[in-house]
């Protein structure tokens, strides 16, 4: 791998990391964005004569923490805060041991907090911290927010903006304080992963990088505040992550639950999860989260797919959606008990959310749809249905998933 690569692959891996560290010497998002990019320009133009530093995440900080004083001293010229500004910053960073890996290892976690403080709106600290902790585009949030990115771009914007006038202190809160902002940072920390897991769009089924991230912050959480629901959600991220390796073929293409090579599952990861999901029902508190692991750790413990528990299922179903009303819970309901007591009973509830209109525009809601007409031989409905879920996803092994099945569908 030559140095250029080097600096591909470093970004890709650190970036976020890199930025997380650049905020809290610099206290400013926007400054610490471009002080990241300047720091990557230096690494493409050194490393290839200079090499590649035995520490290239403390080079990237430490240069960027450079570049972002030069620029403000130059820009003194003009404003002349910014001088008296960048000396305090260069005063207060001096010692190269506050961006060591040791030092800065939770400060994604810091920084997480900082995009869910509660002066935030709900809709903003979600986007923020989709955006500035784990780099996802303006398209991609807009996509889990079902909004347009334009809306997307203007909460962050706001929320920046909102961070710098306050004063909002980058760190982790006070333990006290912590309950109140929990339940945004867990959302934060499912988005991240669910986008890893299933991307949203593009080429590839899943983002590695994303939902191993994920489970890293859900870890650290796990450390910091070990209640019911974080370990919850920690033991549903683990858990789905143990069958990664099944879900696509070499090809790329996507791998139902039910035909999944089930000795590509990691078992390590099951252990871990269910032992995980187990810890966390012995706590008072838990919730949606633990009990969504809960049925993962069902499907983790059936050797194969007929050997699964659907009443089970159903059962931990039934307790979720009274915790967690949702149309999607709904959903994941119907498809639970259409494997319990058949297709047609599934198919009626899945008709009655569409029926609502709820869900219409979520491709997930007609595949489903058309699996069950499929099986039940109404193959005008189930084509009907497989051509509106193509209509709607954005995620190429999806959509050769759902065109295979429309080639597969017997004429009548």
């Amino acid at each position: 791998m030559d140095a250029r690569e080097t600096v591909e692959a470093v970004y890709r891996a650190e970036s976020r990391r890199v930025l997380a560290t650049l905020i809290r010497l610099l206290g400013d998002f926007d400054r610490a964005e471009e002080a990241m990019h300047d720091a990557f320009i230096a690494a493409v133009e050194k490393w290839p004569s200079e090499g590649v530093p035995e520490n290239p995440r403390a080079w990237l900080v430490s240069t960027g923490r450079f570049k972002a004083i030069d620029v403000m001293r130059r820009r003194a010229r003009f404003d002349a805060a910014l001088g008296e500004l960048a000396s305090r910053i260069e005063a207060a960073t001096s010692d190269a041991s506050a961006w060591d890996d040791e030092t800065v290892e939770d400060d994604r976690l810091r920084l997480i907090f900082t995009c869910c403080h509660p002066a935030l709106t709900p809709d903003a600290q979600v986007a923020l911290t989709l955006r500035e902790v784990c780099g996802l585009t303006t398209e991609e949030i807009a996509h889990a927010f079902l909004t347009s990115p334009s809306t997307v771009a203007q909460r962050i914007v706001r929320a920046k903006a909102k961070i710098r006038d306050a004063r909002i202190p980058y760190q982790v809160p006070a333990r006290a304080d912590i309950p109140a902002r929990l339940d945004t940072v867990l959302h934060v920390i499912y988005l991240v992963f669910n986008e890893g897991y299933s991307a949203s769009a593009g080429e590839s089924l899943t983002r590695h990088d994303l939902s191993r991230e994920a489970i890293r912050l859900g870890r650290l959480l796990a450390e910091l505040l070990p209640e019911a629901e974080v370990i919850g959600l920690l033991a549903l991220m683990v858990l789905h992550e143990s069958r990664r390796a099944a879900r696509t073929r070499e090809s790329g293409e996507l791998v139902l639950l039910d035909e999944q090579d089930r000795t590509r599952w990691n078992r390590e990861h099951i252990v871990e999860g269910c032992a995980l999901v187990e810890r966390a029902l012995t706590g008072r508190r838990f919730g949606p989260y633990t009990l969504q692991a809960a049925i993962a750790a069902v499907h983790a413990e059936a050797r194969t797919a007929a050997d699964t528990d659907w009443a089970q299922i159903v059962g931990l179903y039934d307790v979720l959606l009274r915790a967690d009303p949702s149309p999607v819970v709904e959903l994941n309901r119907a498809a639970a008990i259409a494997m319990r007591d058949g297709p047609a009973a599934g198919l009626a509830i899945v008709d009655a959310i569409l029926a609502r209109g709820d869900l219409d525009e979520y491709h997930l809601a007609h595949s489903a749809r058309a699996d069950l007409c499929r099986r039940l031989g109404r193959m005008a409905d189930a084509r009907a249905s497989y051509a509106r879920a193509l209509v709607l996803t954005r995620q190429e092994p999806e959509r050769r998933f759902l065109e295979k099945r429309l080639r597969e569908l017997p004429a009548g």
